[in-house]
């Protein structure tokens, strides 16, 4: 789990709250249920946070009024799950300072890739690359020269390959979901077609076969999705 990604989750609603609780844990973050405006408050007021899941219908402080407080000290990535949907609700949220607006009900891995892809753009945006290298096991990817080596062997790969593969060097041990894929990679929601994915992926192995037989990189999670091979 990385413990440096803490989500405060603002839901009124027990049973969503323990929902958006479980996906946060499932991506590997650290969630903090709120179950009124006035409680999500005190935990804005004790710590930085890394993102903040934020409900409209809260007791005690709507979540417009908590938005215009989030906004009015920082840019904390700030999603909104809602099931007011009207469009002049999304447009009013997004104005005032929302990052993305989710209306319930809502799918399980959609929420799973908009969490992962506003963390990375926050990321980007917050502070420097860390590691122009990266590797695990017999693989190297040099981020500079855009290179990829399987046990010293090089590898040419698509621009999408090289994404993908890039991702699951990120954060070797998460298992990546095709929605968590498709909306990094090709940076629009994710609408079930697992085809694209699972065409890129093939590729991308087979480029790895070829060069290092004998060596596996990335395993399927049968289920979940794909990650880096412990």
């Amino acid at each position: 789990m990385n413990n440096s990604i803490h989500i405060l989750v603002a839901e009124d609603d027990s049973d969503i709250s323990r929902l958006l609780c479980s996906i946060i844990r499932k991506s590997g973050y650290v969630p903090q249920p709120a179950f009124s405006g006035t409680e999500a408050l005190l935990y804005l007021q004790q710590r930085e946070w890394s993102m903040v899941l934020l409900d409209l219908m809260l007791p005690g402080m709507t979540g417009e009024e908590l938005l215009d407080w989030i906004r009015s000290r920082g840019d904390v990535p700030v999603l909104i799950i809602s099931a007011k949907g009207e469009q002049h609700t999304k447009v009013s949220a997004l104005r005032g300072g929302a990052d993305d607006f989710i209306t319930k009900p809502f799918d399980l891995e959609e929420v799973s890739a908009r969490i992962d892809l506003h963390l990375r753009r926050y990321a980007q945006i917050a502070a420097p690359p860390v590691s122009r290298i990266m590797q695990h096991k017999g693989l190297l990817l040099e981020s500079d020269s855009r290179t990829v080596t399987a046990e010293g062997m090089k590898v040419a790969l698509t621009a999408r390959e090289y994404k993908i593969l890039s991702l699951l060097l990120s954060a070797p041990q998460k298992v990546f979901t095709k929605a968590n894929l498709y909306e990094s990679v090709w940076d629009e929601p994710y609408h079930g077609d697992d085809n694209t994915v699972n065409v890129h992926m093939s590729n991308l192995r087979n480029k790895l076969v070829k060069a290092a037989p004998g060596s596996e990189y990335i395993e399927t999670v049968w289920g979940l999705g794909y990650r880096l091979k412990p």
